[in-house]
């Protein structure tokens, strides 16, 4: 979030953030992601409206919906993008974005469509950057301000992409943990 704040406010935006993310599970890493991004809020001085709603059932149940979780991404992107308008609504914004723009992970073409839908549906304007030529300035901020970044997009479904492989590995660093057997040579 870091470089879209500093990119849109050298543009004279005056930034706002919002905060409503259902998708991330554990509960704990949504807990350790809202506790840094009101951490950014002080540093950098800049509003933050939360909607700290954690309906993550809610959430799920429109992700799997009919469709048993087909084009996740774009169902996420969607739900919490029209929350963010709505929020815009609500608090008199003129335009929204989405920090899923600095992201080199996303699909910024359906992310840009959902925003352009959302913008004629409620007459807030979209304004769509590709933040991703900040990556490295991103991570530098971060790293200064010394912010928490997350391995994975937060949801239950990238977790599992993100950990299926590499768990047994991560894990083998505690004494308790079972290693695995080394195979045996001829």
């Amino acid at each position: 979030m870091v470089y879209p704040l500093k990119a849109l406010r050298d543009e004279g935006f005056e930034v706002v953030g919002f905060w409503y993310n259902p998708n991330i599970h554990p509960y704990l890493e949504y807990k350790k992601r809202l506790y840094e991004v009101r951490r950014l809020a002080q540093i950098e001085q800049f509003e933050l409206i939360e909607d700290d709603r954690y309906n993550i059932k809610d959430f799920l149940k429109y992700i799997l919906g009919e469709s048993g979780g087909k084009n996740r991404c774009v169902k996420c992107y969607r739900y919490r993008l029209e929350r963010t308008v709505q929020a815009s609504l609500e608090h008199n914004i003129e335009f929204f974005s989405t920090t899923l723009l600095y992201s080199k992970y996303q699909l910024h073409e359906k992310i840009k469509i959902i925003g352009e839908e959302l913008e004629q549906r409620y007459g807030v304007k979209f304004l769509y950057r590709d933040f991703r030529k900040g990556w490295s300035k991103g991570l530098n901020l971060s790293r200064k301000y010394k912010l928490y970044r997350q391995q994975y997009c937060g949801c239950i479904f990238s977790e599992y992409e993100r950990f299926f492989k590499t768990a047994d590995r991560i894990l083998e660093e505690y004494e308790w943990y079972p290693r695995r057997k080394k195979p045996k040579q001829n």
